[in-house]
């Protein structure tokens, strides 16, 4: 979450003025609505000013919460072991914070990752997914993101690791994997994407940290990739394709 809240606070114009009350407010509004969250604790309202290098109110985050519901009119209200804002302080934060300067910043940051790349499909790719995201299409910017990394991965492994993936795919015994040996790049779409995370890290081609990104970002893949009630808010997408393209795309060059 440190990365994501210290992009929210650096949104937030003169935030260097904002008096702690404030802060508090900002921040519930961070974990609501920005994450998605359906309400916020006092200790992660406490959490969001550490992971901001921002001292911790002195009178208790609880107590600020607390009195702020017996305002008039309250400033929160109690939910689910929690608070979240009542309703006209939410519309009123989400004006000053302004949807188009926010989404401006956090576009930025994705915008920034594709500077990075050499010229080329991979660029390209990243380009168009970054639009996704600019259009408000936060589960297509995630399907897209998975697509460019194993694709990636794909052009890696034929070009450096293909002697290493083949002996450890040999040995497999799951009957998912339609394929004995990768001749080329189509045959990696004759395995579970699971089964191929699995064989990568057991040929030693990514390390068990990578392995753990790409198997929970697999995961979320999955809940962007058909109809379901999941809500993808930005802060979860900035994260997911950072994430990919810092540890993988970046990480293994092809």
């Amino acid at each position: 979450m440190t990365d994501a809240v210290n992009r929210f606070y650096n949104s937030i114009e003169n935030a260097a003025d904002q008096t702690q009350a404030s802060l508090v407010e900002l921040f519930v509004y961070f974990l609501t609505v920005e994450k998605g969250q359906d309400a916020a604790t006092p200790a992660q309202v406490a959490a969001c000013f550490e992971a901001c290098d921002l001292g911790v109110p002195k009178r208790n985050v609880a107590a600020r919460l607390s009195e702020g519901v017996g305002q008039r009119p309250p400033r929160y209200v109690r939910a689910n072991g929690g608070y979240k804002l009542q309703r006209h302080m939410r519309e009123a934060l989400s004006k000053k914070l302004g949807a188009e300067r926010v989404t401006a910043q956090t576009s930025a940051t994705l915008r920034s990752l594709e500077h990075k790349l050499p010229d080329g499909a991979d660029k390209d790719f990243l380009k168009e997914t970054i639009d996704c995201f600019e259009a408000g299409a936060n589960r297509a910017t995630i399907v897209m993101a998975w697509i460019l990394t194993t694709d990636h991965l794909f052009a890696y492994i034929l070009a450096h690791k293909l002697a290493e993936f083949n002996t450890v795919l040999a040995l497999n015994t799951d009957k998912r994997v339609k394929v004995n040996v990768i001749t080329q790049r189509d045959d990696f779409t004759e395995m579970p994407e699971s089964k191929f995370i699995e064989f990568c890290r057991q040929a030693k081609i990514i390390s068990n940290d990578v392995r753990k990104i790409l198997e929970q970002k697999l995961d979320t893949r999955n809940s962007c990739a058909h109809p379901s009630g999941v809500t993808i808010n930005k802060t979860k997408v900035i994260d997911f394709v950072e994430d990919l393209v810092e540890n993988v795309v970046l990480k293994y060059t092809v």
